[in-house]
């Protein structure tokens, strides 16, 4: 080998070495730090950068994008004296690299124990009950004494979160039936007050059924009031307008007095005092008085003398009792009226037509009604 190109070649890789040493390439969202013979010299910024070879070397590289750290469960004793395992996540940045590497040897475990340190100091004050509704107290407090205390490192705390809280089991099965009994609590309220508007409901709806009931009983009786009037009034008109006597009237009388004892919790019926001159108007209606009883006059006169003075005795229509040994019983009373009216209405209508046939004897004969 030519002893020239032995050298030319030693050259060109010290030249290539030399080269290599001096450029740097640093991603985005990386630093990097420069030492020269050992002492900090400057921070590398994202690009190419170029340091001197052998002089100048790169102590740290950082990550400057906010990262996530998670903690490993801690043991925390609360103000009750109940030990409580807590979990944090951590969100940090690295604001200041050269602090970062070189004000704390290590800002993750420095971070880990001082967020120890503020939990036990903070949920010291607490009990368990308020550890575990107090999360979003324990944040910020958390937070405030981590982002002072990290800020001289370079460090910048976002945000700090509790990830879990962990009672003892024997305090977690208190719980568990504290939480079973507040639930059974409310159904048996909520069922009692279902219960409750249940029945007032019911209430109500029995009420307004009431009330409606009692105003249609109102209304139809009213109505019905309002139709027997109307039709006792049509009956009275009728009765005036086509000018009846009282012998049609007593007969009228005298059908409807059977009606008045059809009922069968009568137990004592009043016979009407007008109930003998309503008989004799009948019996008399066409004839002799005496043709429908078969009774001479004289003892029918007798009979009216009785009955005058049984009238002057009895003032108002007499009453007959149901236990009573001296009257008939209501509806027999009230049939033998009908039967004796109808026989001596059948009566005077013949004597009546006999009397006319024997007076005109030229005239056809009266057709029975």
């Amino acid at each position: 080998m030519d002893p020239v190109v032995i050298p030319i070649l030693v050259a060109a890789i010290v030249v290539v070495f030399l080269v290599a040493a001096t450029v740097r390439i640093v991603p985005q969202a990386r630093r990097y730090n420069i030492e020269r013979f050992g002492r900090y010299r400057r921070t590398l910024q994202p690009g190419l950068n170029f340091v001197l070879p052998v002089a100048d070397r790169v102590n740290t590289k950082l990550d400057v994008r906010e990262q996530v750290y998670s903690s490993d469960p801690k043991p925390v004793i609360t103000e009750d004296n109940l030990v409580v395992n807590i979990d944090t996540v951590l969100y940090y940045q690295i604001t200041d690299p050269r602090a970062a590497a070189y004000e704390v040897a290590d800002y993750l475990h420095a971070i880990d124990q001082l967020t120890v340190t503020t939990l036990r100091n903070v949920i010291g004050s607490m009990d368990l009950e308020g550890t575990l509704t107090s999360r979003e107290e324990i944040n910020a407090r958390l937070r405030a004494v981590l982002d002072e205390a990290t800020g001289k490192w370079g460090i910048r705390v976002n945000r700090v979160e509790i990830k879990a809280i962990d009672p003892p089991n024997t305090i977690k099965e208190a719980m568990e039936k504290q939480m079973r009994a507040e639930r059974d609590k409310r159904a048996a309220i909520l069922h009692a007050e279902g219960e409750r508007q249940a029945k007032i409901l019911t209430a109500e709806g029995t009420k307004q059924k009431d009330i409606l009931e009692a105003q249609g009983t109102q209304q139809a009786m009213i109505l019905r009031a309002d139709g027997e009037s109307k039709a006792v009034e049509l009956v009275f008109q009728a009765v005036h307008r086509n000018n009846a006597d009282a012998k049609v009237l007593a007969y009228k009388y005298l059908e409807t007095l059977p009606h008045l004892a059809q009922s069968d919790n009568n137990t004592f019926w009043v016979i009407p005092g007008e109930l003998t001159e309503a008989i004799r108007t009948v019996t008399g209606a066409f004839g002799d008085r005496s043709a429908g009883t078969g009774l001479p006059p004289a003892a029918q006169r007798e009979d009216a003398t009785d009955a005058d003075a049984s009238d002057k005795d009895h003032v108002g229509p007499p009453e007959v009792e149901a236990n009573s040994t001296l009257a008939l019983d209501a509806v027999a009373a009230a049939d033998e009226a009908a039967k004796q009216a109808a026989v001596a209405v059948s009566d005077a209508k013949a004597e009546a037509e006999a009397a006319g046939e024997t007076r005109l004897p030229g005239r056809p004969p009266a057709s029975g009604t």
